[in-house]
């Protein structure tokens, strides 16, 4: 007979199993999304290092949980636990930055600050990406219109009403072109940065829910880890009071 009541240890692992998954498919998802480091961090995205820090740890975790539920061991359940204790302060610790970070970028844009732009306009290949986005999503510019300067490409160019097309962003609107500058009359009068800005929304509110998701699961791992612990040492106290009596 095991030291641990055979359903939780049964469940222990089970779920640790499925978190060894999930760290797997996160190492891959860092390894495709290294090849776009370079733009997501041009404008203000966290640096994708630690998405293999946070990938890898769940990996590492998961397999230690699988071994100390299996082994049954007093030792492995103890770092097992204390892993799960800093893990669920790390996960609040990158939930509050991330919010910190969405709140940071959405000031930015809704500033209408030059710098936003900027890295848009000095990269080729955001370049090229800005104006794929505006033929898209009937946008013109990252701010407005003046981030093209004197020459406003035709993927700016309104014709109708100008309605948004694009994942149902709302209507776009013509304006009038900026006096003096060369390019289609009359331009989109939504900006890139609004649509933007929903994308980042979008993958900042995905990794809320994942960390603050983590920080609830490592709660209820250092829970049922704890418990774990206690079922091992009254298996042990019971054997060794047994052995005790038997030899008086």
């Amino acid at each position: 007979m095991g030291k641990i009541n055979g359903c939780l240890k049964c469940l222990f692992i089970f779920f640790n199993v499925l978190f060894a998954i999930l760290g797997c498919l996160l190492i891959y998802g860092a390894v495709k999304s290294t090849a776009y480091s370079h733009q997501l961090s041009a404008v203000g995205s966290p640096s994708l290092g630690w998405s293999w820090v946070f990938a890898i740890g769940v990996l590492g975790i998961s397999c230690l949980g699988i071994y100390a539920g299996y082994s049954e061991k007093d030792l492995a359940l103890k770092i097992f636990a204390g892993f799960m204790g800093v893990g669920m302060i790390i996960m609040l610790i990158f939930g509050i930055i991330v919010v910190v970070t969405r709140n940071k970028l959405r000031d930015s844009f809704e500033s209408a600050s030059s710098e936003v732009a900027k890295p848009f306009m000095e990269d080729e290949g955001l370049r090229e990406m800005l104006e794929a986005l505006q033929q898209t999503a009937q946008c013109c510019g990252v701010v407005s219109a003046s981030d093209w300067g004197d020459n406003i490409p035709r993927t700016c160019e309104c014709s109708g009403g100008g309605y948004g097309s694009f994942g149902g962003f709302g209507q776009s609107g013509c304006i009038s072109k900026p006096q003096g500058a060369k390019g289609p009359e009359r331009i989109y009068k939504q900006t890139c940065g609004e649509v933007i800005f929903l994308w980042f929304n979008l993958i900042f509110q995905v990794a809320m829910g994942l960390f603050f998701g983590f920080a609830v699961t490592a709660l209820l791992g250092l829970l049922v880890s704890l418990l774990m612990i206690h079922q091992v040492k009254r298996h042990d106290s019971a054997g060794g009071a047994s052995i005790a009596m038997k030899g008086y």
